[in-house]
């Protein structure tokens, strides 16, 4: 180096890695202010909801409290409103939380509406099962029909379906194939044979039978007075053949004659489909004796 030059002096600098933390600070400010957004539209929303009797009671609540020489509160802040023996506004606070909770029900009402509940259940439950078994023996006879060669041919007689009052099976007349001979009250010997495998039927199931005779209305239109015990006793008369036949006599519940008044085909009330024995299975269980169980 020469003489009178300055000497040239070299620094290092280290330069930072990063630029370090800044603080947590704004992450407490930010849940504060989403805090506070919350609860802004929470009341907001309580402020829709609630009626102006509400309202009126929840700024009553908040209203700054005053003492008053009598218990009337007239003329004060509490505007005619009455403290309570416990210090609580009763028109206020009290009536919004009456409002706003449900009553509670009382062990009986309880009690009754799971009782009712149970009762509707298990009265649903056999409504289907008995659906289910009256469709299951309809099923079985309308297969006897198909099976047996004798009851084949009488398959146009006989009509199945399930009405309000239960499982229906009728033996209806067809043109010159009669269930019963003009003028008889015994049914012929094919009524005879479809009485008795309606009766295998009957026994499947447990439930009360109901037995009705139907005629046809004369040609001419008029109600003949013998129509009626004609049809009873042709209704007695398949009584007697289910009897034979294995059904129980405490399962018969109704034997009835109707005469014409109930015309399977309205229209025509001529037709010998009119004339006709309904059987029908009741939708209700049957009678027990009066020894049972013991």
């Amino acid at each position: 180096m020469a003489v009178g030059e300055a000497p040239i002096i070299i620094k290092k600098v280290k330069k930072g890695h990063g630029h370090g933390h800044h603080g947590g600070a704004w992450k407490v400010a930010y849940a504060d202010f989403v805090t506070a957004m919350m609860a802004f539209f929470l009341l907001m929303w309580l402020i829709n909801t609630t009626s102006p009797e509400q309202k009126r009671g929840i700024a009553d609540y908040f209203a700054p409290a005053s003492v008053s020489e009598t218990t009337s509160g007239s003329g004060g802040i509490l505007g005619g409103t009455a403290l309570g023996e416990d210090g609580a506004k009763q028109s206020g606070s009290m009536s919004v939380i009456e409002d706003m909770s449900p009553e509670t029900p009382s062990p009986e009402d309880a009690s009754s509406s799971s009782a009712k509940t149970a009762e509707d259940a298990m009265k649903e439950a056999q409504a289907k099962r008995e659906a289910a078994a009256f469709a299951s023996a309809a099923e079985s006879l309308r297969q006897a029909l198909q099976d047996m060669p004798e009851l084949a041919e009488l398959s146009k007689n006989i009509l199945i379906d399930q009405t309000p009052e239960g499982l229906r099976i009728q033996l209806v007349d067809q043109e010159g194939r009669a269930m019963f001979n003009e003028g008889a009250t015994a049914p012929n010997d094919r009524a005879k044979v479809l009485l008795r495998a309606v009766a295998k039927i009957i026994n499947q199931l447990p439930n009360r039978v109901s037995i009705s005779g139907h005629t046809s209305a004369s040609l001419s239109g008029n109600k003949a007075d013998n129509d009626w015990p004609l049809s009873a006793s042709r209704a007695d008369s398949s009584r007697r053949v289910l009897q034979a036949a294995g059904v129980a006599p405490d399962r018969i519940y109704q034997v009835s004659g109707k005469a014409n008044s109930e015309p399977l085909f309205p229209d025509d009330p001529t037709l010998p489909g009119n004339r006709r024995i309904a059987i029908v299975l009741l939708r209700e269980a049957p009678v027990l004796p009066p020894d049972h169980g013991l």
